[in-house]
């Protein structure tokens, strides 16, 4: 389940933390985000992580399809992301840095953990997502992902053309000032001592 902390950007530290599900649902619709809770249980136990993608992708097909109609994809796919993933630190810092795409960002999470910041320019919001949780970033958000200490991500991708996902960066800087440490529900924010960025 999704844990979702909204700080002030004046005061990062200060902020509310929200683990309801209706209510993170209705702040991030209030803030132009997407966010479901989808069933895993149309999987076998450990299937969503360990089966085959055509075997997720045909268990899904009704969603996922549903998905499609909803924000005109063309194709979707899954991603599997462990710590033997060749490449993953290189991988990791495309998308580490604040970005914006040319069309949404959708994941439907199946396995392993991840923190989408998303920043709202009054604010810099951080969305713990987990199995089970769908999220849709609308194209032109800007934001940044990474993985939690487990470095394991497995999720459904929708896209438009694949080509929408290059990134395209701001230059801000602002993601420097966000640790992203996954404590479970929570990751520790700002980077107040050169140290914390070790």
């Amino acid at each position: 389940m999704a844990v979702l902390r909204i700080p002030s950007r004046t005061a990062p530290n200060e902020g509310s933390v929200v683990r309801d599900e209706q209510e993170i649902r209705a702040t991030l619709a209030g803030l132009g985000i997407d966010y479901e809770r989808w069933d895993l249980s149309i999987l076998a136990e450990n299937a969503a992580d360990l089966a085959p993608a055509e075997e997720v992708l045909a268990a899904f097909a009704a969603p996922i399809e549903e998905m499609k109609q909803r924000g005109g994809y063309t194709t979707a796919d899954v991603i599997d992301v462990s710590p033997d993933t060749p490449g993953l630190e290189a991988m990791l810092a495309r998308f580490d840095k604040e970005h914006t795409h040319s069309e949404d960002e959708v994941r439907f999470i199946l396995a392993g953990r991840g923190i989408f910041f998303l920043d709202l320019d009054e604010c810099v919001a951080s969305v713990e997502v987990g199995p089970g949780d769908m999220l849709r970033v609308p194209c032109g958000t800007k934001h940044w992902f990474t993985l939690c200490d487990e470095r394991r991500i497995r999720a459904v991708r929708w896209f438009q053309d694949t080509t929408g996902w290059t990134p395209h960066y701001t230059g801000t800087g602002v993601d420097a000032h966000y640790q992203p440490l996954c404590f479970g529900p929570e990751y520790v924010g700002p980077r107040v001592h050169s140290t914390l960025s070790a």
